[in-house]
């Protein structure tokens, strides 16, 4: 019999208030979402203004590649080698414990060689013959700079905005302003590879794909590169399709029930993300099996890209994911973090990237995709032009440098065959056009259709964005 005392009763009180307020709210949540999945229009009337890119795919390359050993060169430096690093260039900017002991810092200038490429005459080193074949198709922006100094916060900088953990990530804030074009997909889907120059290298976060305060639904979906791409997808043993149709069912109705007990949002996510799951253990074997590509097009995109969890593989499985209307496809390739032994490492780490990279950029552009498809491709900091330890005619090594470095884009919106930005003669300070993190996220979101200062979230009482209170549109890299 209910007594009733029972109704006093502050969890319940709670529970029911937080159900009906919840109802209301997520009414109007959820016809949004609704309306998300089936036209691409998101949350709040994204997007803002007619886009460039319906999707992006970031080649995120973790650890930091040298700038100036691959795209930056300096061969004036020759002339200085194993010369002390002027004060008047460092400026007094500070340094990593790695090398804050040194007693030297003697200038290490890059020991491999640069040409000019393409129409646009943009520079790369030998160790990117592929990508050099697509250069007049990017736009590289030489003046990058950021503010932290370490892997983990820089990483976390350039993916969420903050060097604190807990932000959402910037695939998730796509998600939840842009929605889902693809029913069967996650809007949002990560991959990782390990590189040959540096197989200890830092490890990557979940965190880093991580929905933060957002709803949990908008997080990165990561597939591993070993079993089952996504955990749980497949049935247990006994269990048919039927069987778990019926499973979902009742745990649904079950879900639904506590929703209207407690009024948790999160309950619905949990709810969505289980039809999602049922939907992928149709949708994911198919987007996986490659046995009908094409034998140049596998070819194109080099020898490991039949090898589950290559770099190589997981660009051709870009492709595939951007052909199926994939919001947001990010690719984490770890390895380019040399202290030491630069050289040989970088090669590695360029016989990993750069023939994929290359290969789907011309992909996309045969499929007729590199027109809506936005490509990033870079790292957290740079490299600096001193040796971190001895410095050889052979060998070397670089700390981290935060105060320049390289990236580039193509696609979308992008300029074709252009450079923007330069930095002074030992790649330690820009001198002419830089560009923020925030700049560059802010550009992100614009090419996506997204004004970056209307894209926000209130969280325990403000109003949070990616690119925080910062960032302006780098004009010079549009079309």
């Amino acid at each position: 019999m209910f007594n009733v005392q029972d109704t006093l009763n502050r969890r319940l009180f709670l529970g029911r208030s937080a159900s009906a307020l919840g109802s209301v709210a997520l009414g109007s949540l959820f016809a949004n979402e609704s309306r998300a999945a089936s036209s691409g229009i998101g949350l709040s009337g994204f997007p803002n203004f007619a886009p460039k890119a319906k999707r992006i795919i970031y080649l995120y390359q973790s650890g930091a590649p040298s700038q100036m050993d691959l795209f930056d060169p300096k061969p004036q430096m020759e002339k200085r080698r194993g010369e002390d690093l002027p004060e008047s260039i460092r400026q007094g900017q500070r340094l990593t414990t790695m090398t804050s002991g040194q007693k030297s810092f003697p200038v290490a200038p890059s020991i491999f060689k640069f040409a000019q490429h393409g129409k646009s005459g943009a520079w790369l080193s030998e160790l990117m013959p592929h990508i050099a074949g697509v250069a007049d198709e990017l736009c590289f922006i030489k003046s990058m700079f950021t503010e932290a100094i370490n892997h983990d916060p820089a990483i976390t900088f350039c993916q969420t905005g903050s060097q604190l953990a807990g932000r959402p990530s910037i695939g998730s804030w796509l998600s939840y302003g842009l929605g889902s074009n693809n029913k069967d997909l996650p809007a949002y889907v990560v991959l990782t590879s390990f590189g040959t120059g540096r197989r200890d290298d830092q490890p990557l976060y979940d965190r880093l794909w991580g929905s933060g305060f957002l709803p949990t639904q908008h997080q990165g979906v990561k597939f591993r590169n070993k079993g089952d791409a996504v955990l749980y997808l497949s049935n247990p043993a006994g269990v048919d399709r039927s069987m778990r149709r019926q499973q979902l069912d009742e745990l649904a109705t079950l879900n639904q029930h506590d929703f209207e007990q407690f009024g948790d949002p999160e309950t619905q996510t949990r709810i969505a993300q289980y039809e999602m799951a049922f939907r992928m253990q149709m949708s994911v074997p198919d987007l996986l099996d490659i046995s009908k590509e094409p034998q140049h097009v596998l070819d194109s995109y080099g020898p490991e890209v039949k090898t589950t969890g290559t770099y190589a593989a997981n660009c051709l499985l870009a492709r595939r994911l951007a052909e199926r209307d994939v919001r947001c496809i990010q690719l984490f390739h770890m390895g380019w973090d040399h202290h030491g032994g630069l050289p040989a490492a970088i090669k590695g780490q360029c016989s990993d990237t750069d023939q994929p990279t290359a290969a789907l950029i011309k992909d996309l552009k045969e499929r007729g995709l590199l027109d809506d498809t936005l490509i990033v491709w870079g790292g957290e900091f740079g490299r600096t032009i001193y040796s971190q330890g001895a410095l050889t005619e052979t060998n070397y090594g670089r700390d981290h440098h935060p105060r320049c470095f390289t990236m580039f884009l193509a696609g979308a919106g992008v300029k074709r065959g252009t450079t923007l930005g330069a930095t002074d003669d030992f790649c330690y300070n820009i001198v002419a056009d830089p560009v923020h993190v925030h700049d560059l996220n802010a550009t992100i979101l614009h090419l996506l259709g997204i004004h970056h200062e209307r894209l926000t979230y209130r969280f325990q009482g403000r109003d949070y964005r990616l690119t925080d209170i910062h960032g302006n549109v780098v004009k010079g890299v549009l079309a």
